[in-house]
């Protein structure tokens, strides 16, 4: 009986090693899957990033490179900044946009190496308010452009810097 007993474990043992090697495998086939599905948005989102944009010296360079066509200043764009900020390094901000159809809203620091500090785009419904905090290495005038309907709208604000935030 012994006998027997151990002639049919062999081949159970070989089927469980057998089962484990294939869960295994199709474990890490579908969690590479998983991660690739997840990463995959990612590349497209890389993509729409506007590099030149953000790489720009000069702040016509940086609104030229990130598309901002003959901005006007406009009413219904609030700045709320500090008039004096006591460290460059974060300056908070918050922008709230009153101008219907706005689909995105663009940061600019006038005299920053580079000027564009940030960019925010909205879906249609969404409510186009930013709070956020940037560097400023120097004081200078914060630039708010905001494109809605395709139209481009400016505020400015002017922000007292005592402690450099740009490299400093």
């Amino acid at each position: 009986m012994s006998w027997t007993t151990s002639i049919s474990t062999k081949p159970r043992r070989a089927m469980n090693r057998l089962r484990r090697l294939l869960l295994k495998t199709a474990t890490i086939g579908a969690s590479a899957a998983l991660a690739y599905a997840a990463l995959a948005p990612l590349k497209v989102f890389a993509a729409l990033w506007p590099a030149a944009a953000f790489e720009a010296k000069t702040i016509e360079e940086a609104l030229k490179a990130a598309g901002v066509i003959d901005p006007v200043t406009c009413e219904g764009i609030a700045i709320k900044a500090p008039e004096i900020a006591e460290n460059g390094a974060q300056v908070p901000v918050e922008i709230t946009s009153q101008l219907p159809g706005t689909r995105s809203i663009y940061i600019f620091v006038d005299k920053n190496p580079q000027p564009l500090a940030g960019t925010f785009e909205f879906r249609e419904g969404a409510e186009p308010f930013v709070s956020t905090r940037i560097k400023m290495g120097e004081s200078s005038i914060l630039r708010v452009v905001v494109n809605s309907d395709g139209k481009f709208c400016m505020a400015t604000r002017e922000v007292k810097v005592t402690i450099g935030g740009c490299g400093e």
